[in-house]
């Protein structure tokens, strides 16, 4: 068994993208510049995005941080993202979600230039994805593409079994795991709740990749010996023997599953850091198409 270390592999392509903008730099290019848009004050965005920030600063990044009030109008959103839209020094920006219930996300994301839609969320660039094209992939789904390919798991041929249909990981995931080429090549089966004996499908999977949100849902006897698992899911459990009074749990029973896993990804440590890892590498892409068109 060995584990897929998402903080070893983030902190590998920061270091990549750092040297590449330490040449753009040496060769007198702009350097990418990423906006992150928080509205209101939830202590979980505020935490992330406040990683983000950090992120591309130690990258040398340029970032702006846009703090708005949980109290703003939609169409004062709409203007700020018109603003950023048109705001020739960004290179990408992303909104923060969740938004206020007043605002409609779907509107605010359709919003969002697909050209400066470093998260991958819109249709344009989701449509881009299933066509094979140059795009921005979401960053969970992007991530784990990548740690696939640089522990070298095989992926051609294998079946595919994936747990959730978000639009943010599990629906996209089922496209970049069947496309050509690799890591790829790969026969997916889409489930989700309302999937009928689940088991049948996870014990006939080479891969597994488990975006659930249920705590340890996947046990030791619902896989076959040698299987990938990648565990997305990160559930906040109370526990009072714990300092901070919970602990963070997977959608994988780690004890039952690992030992039967050729591979598998720990919660935390796995999937979750590679996401903001994307997140840059997205970043320098759109940097990168920028500077094409502007040649």
């Amino acid at each position: 068994m060995q584990i897929l270390d998402g903080k070893k592999t983030s902190d590998d392509i920061k270091n990549e993208i750092a040297a590449e903008v330490l040449q753009m730099k040496a060769n007198g290019e702009k350097v990418p510049h990423l906006a992150a848009v928080i509205v209101g004050n939830d202590g979980a965005s505020l935490t992330y995005v406040g990683s983000k920030v950090r992120s591309c600063q130690q990258i040398g990044f340029e970032s702006t941080l846009v703090s708005m009030p949980d109290t703003i109008t939609e169409q004062e959103l709409l203007d700020k993202i018109h603003e950023l839209n048109t705001d020739d020094n960004l290179d990408g920006f992303i909104v923060q979600l969740p938004l206020p219930k007043h605002i409609d996300e779907e509107k605010i994301l359709l919003a969002i230039n697909p050209e400066k839609d470093v998260d991958g969320f819109h249709p344009t660039n989701f449509g881009r994805m299933a066509l094979e094209m140059e795009t921005f992939l979401p960053a969970t789904p992007f991530g784990i593409m990548e740690l696939l390919e640089r522990y070298k798991v095989e992926t051609s041929g294998k079946h595919t079994v994936v747990i959730g249909r978000s639009h943010i990981v599990g629906r996209p995931m089922s496209i970049l795991l069947s496309r050509k080429g690799y890591p790829g090549d790969s026969t997916v089966t889409l489930t989700h709740s309302r999937t009928k004996n689940l088991a049948e499908y996870t014990k006939n999977a080479d891969i597994i990749v488990t975006a659930l949100g249920v705590p340890e849902f996947l046990k030791g006897d619902m896989v076959k010996d040698g299987v990938v698992i990648i565990d997305v899911g990160i559930t906040r459990v109370e526990d009072a023997s714990n300092p901070k009074g919970y602990v963070i749990k997977g959608d994988v029973d780690f004890a039952e599953v690992s030992p039967k896993s050729s591979f598998i990804t720990p919660v935390p440590g796995g999937v979750g850091p590679m996401t903001i890892a994307m997140l840059l590498k997205n970043t320098l892409l759109a940097r990168k198409i920028r500077a094409r068109k502007n040649q």
